[in-house]
Order: C-alpha cells, then structure tokens, then sequence
C-alpha cells in the first residue's frame, strides 16, 4: 500500500508529520518495509507487512477476538 492508502485506511485525511514519523518506526521496528529499498523517497514506494509484523497483528486479532 501507499502512504496515502495507509493513511486512508486509519481514516486520516492527509498525511501529517506525525504519521510519516510513525510509518519510520513501524519500518525501524520491522512490521513495515519499502517495496523499493534503493529509493525510499520515491513517489511510487509502497510498503508491506513484514513477517513480524503479520504476526503482531495476528496476535493482536486472537487478543480482541
């Protein structure tokens, strides 16, 4: 997903700097990575889960259900 379709999802209108800060630590922290490593800044970078961050949710999904 993009930024913007992350930001879409937690139903934020824009992109503050608040969330770009937390986008960098969930990518810090291994839950998140750049489809395109090499360009982080690039307009088409996308991201994905990582595998940490599959089960983190996962986790999280059998904690509430």
């Amino acid at each position: 997903m993009s930024a913007k379709e992350i930001a879409n999802e937690l139903g934020l209108s824009n992109k503050t700097g608040a969330f770009k800060r937390s986008l960098q630590s969930l990518i810090q922290d291994g839950w998140l990575a750049y489809e395109i490593p090499d360009k982080p800044n690039s307009r088409l970078q996308k991201y994905r889960l990582t595998d940490l961050g599959k089960q983190v949710l996962a986790a999280k999904d059998k904690s509430i259900g």
